[in-house]
């Protein structure tokens, strides 16, 4: 009870800091859902990235040098996800590092049961549990300024985060409405089972074929598509948005679409 009280008091006088010029102009050049959003949805955005800059810190890696830019752009794409949210403010991430580009990762490939072979892979975006968010700012950048191709790094990686408020990314985040609950195990198992078929078959899907590889990627590949097409979505996967709509407590289904 004492810490939220302090945190809350903390939060307040964050917010009683103005929200400078130079984050006002990244925002409204780099963060193209700002155009789809209510006067009441800005406001809230506003507020919810200026905790956010206030509360995490950003590493730039690689010699990329964060920026004003950087951080606004970054925090307010996040925290486009937790609008319908009150009072969370990803509180599970401390960090967010920052490449210019692509990176690479170790990775150990299983060939048999006792042989692997170990190499690097090339990332755009990572999020640990209970360690930092990690994305390439030129993805990160283009998805910010380019919406409405269902594809977007930060909600990626941040969906993951959501996912792993409750232990380990398992494709379900923390739902406590029971009904809403059992629903979404029922349509985001048929849905996945759905998503894995047709890229089994190689057939094209609205859904990126990559959230096949895991529930947790599905999550997150839907979470993408719910902010960045929620038209299509909805009109192609109703259940499923319905779910995410529930979820998330937005209905972007309802924003004007760009033309």
């Amino acid at each position: 009870m004492l810490f939220s009280w302090l945190k809350n008091r903390r939060r307040r006088r964050i917010l009683a800091e103005p929200f400078s010029s130079t984050w006002e102009e990244a925002l409204q050049q780099n963060v193209g859902h700002l155009a789809f959003l209510s006067e009441t949805e800005r406001y809230k955005l506003r507020q919810a990235t200026h905790i956010f800059l206030a509360e995490k810190r950003f590493e730039g890696c690689r010699g990329l040098e964060i920026t004003d830019e950087v951080r606004v752009t970054i925090a307010a794409s996040a925290c486009i996800l937790i609008l319908g949210m009150n009072g969370f403010y990803f509180d599970n991430v401390q960090t967010v590092l920052v490449y210019p580009d692509e990176f690479l990762v170790p990775e150990r490939r299983p060939i048999t049961d006792e042989l692997a072979v170990e190499g690097e892979a090339v990332h755009l975006g990572e999020a640990h549990w209970h360690g930092p968010v990690i994305v390439a700012w030129n993805e990160a950048l283009k998805g910010a300024r380019e919406p409405g191709y269902g594809q977007n790094l930060i909600f990626h990686e941040f969906a993951h985060q959501l996912d792993m408020l409750n232990g380990e990314p398992d494709g379900v985040p923390v739902i406590h409405e029971i009904t809403l609950r059992h629903r979404w195990a029922e349509v985001m198992e048929r849905e996945y089972d759905r998503l894995c078929e047709a890229a089994d078959r190689r057939q094209k899907t609205l859904l990126d074929p990559y959230g096949a590889n895991s529930p947790a990627e599905f999550f997150a590949v839907v979470t993408e598509c719910f902010f960045d097409l929620p038209w299509d979505l909805e009109r192609r996967h109703t259940e499923l948005y319905g779910v995410l709509r529930d979820y998330f407590n937005q209905d972007p289904a309802r924003w004007p679409r760009p033309q």
